[in-house]
């Protein structure tokens, strides 16, 4: 466990402040450190990123990132400024280099950066971005929502009810030197009027919800009942996520191992 506060990244400049890591490990599998960030300014996080994937070495742990973001709207690297419908002053454009069109970050809302080396991971971008999928289905269904991905348009969306087809989480990435930075959004509770001023994803009409709306419920270990999912379970439901993303990938690269192992053996 590191210190709080101590800079997990190898390089010191310019780069927010750490909380404390938390070691996901499966025997002879590569370790994920998840750190929770805590509320960041876009830019800033952004530009973190960036520098970590620069300064990486084949030693470099990967990391997940957790983070809320003040209200910004992100646009990607082939973006179309014309999704943006209606701007407002009050919430800025950033032009990033994800892939994916113009989204929204801001409070209610659990951000995952993932920072991965793929490459020593045997991991295809196609294959991170189902394992991301995956892992925010489970951890909508933790909450006792039923979700699914739709061909052809990264996110999750939701599966059933009066907000069905309506998206609840959103996904983009940068791969570059065989390593992924930017991540998943997943919406929990939040200000949605913002996404009314944008295609969300480049899709007109395109319907945004998050969890308290979807009727989102979770168990307390107090109560007996169902209580629904409010602002306050962001915490927790951060960690779940983040859980969860762990678990699809050390099993994916169990899978990979074993099925060398197993090549290895036949040779």
């Amino acid at each position: 466990m590191a210190a709080a506060g101590q800079d997990l990244t190898g390089n010191r400049a310019g780069l927010p402040q750490r909380r404390p890591a938390l070691f996901v490990t499966l025997s002879g599998m590569h370790p994920i450190q998840v750190i929770d960030q805590g509320r960041q300014p876009y830019e800033p996080c952004f530009d973190a990123m960036r520098a970590f994937t620069a300064a990486r070495t084949p030693e470099t742990p990967d990391q997940i990132w957790l983070v809320e973001h003040p209200p910004v709207y992100t646009l990607g690297q082939a973006g179309d400024p014309a999704h943006l419908l209606a701007p407002d002053d009050a919430i800025p454009v950033v032009k990033i280099d994800r892939g994916g069109q113009i989204t929204y970050h801001g409070p209610g809302q659990v951000v995952a950066y993932l920072l991965l080396d793929l490459r020593r991971r045997h991991l295809m971008v196609r294959e991170l971005v189902n394992d991301i999928e995956q892992a925010v289905l489970d951890t909508l269904a933790a909450y006792n929502l039923a979700a699914e991905r739709k061909p052809g348009a990264p996110g999750i969306y939701l599966s059933e009810g009066p907000h069905q087809g309506a998206k609840i989480a959103a996904l983009g990435l940068k791969i570059r030197n065989g390593c992924s930075y930017h991540g998943v959004s997943l919406n929990v509770q939040m200000d949605l009027a913002p996404f009314l001023r944008i295609n969300p994803c480049g899709y007109a009409g395109l319907e945004t919800v998050d969890m308290a709306t979807a009727g989102a419920t979770f168990v307390a270990a107090h109560d007996a009942g169902p209580l629904p999912v409010t602002a306050a379970q962001q915490p927790a439901i951060a960690q779940r996520l983040a859980a969860a993303l762990c678990e699809v990938l050390t099993a994916r690269e169990a899978r990979a191992q074993a099925h060398g192992n197993a090549a290895a053996e036949a040779a």
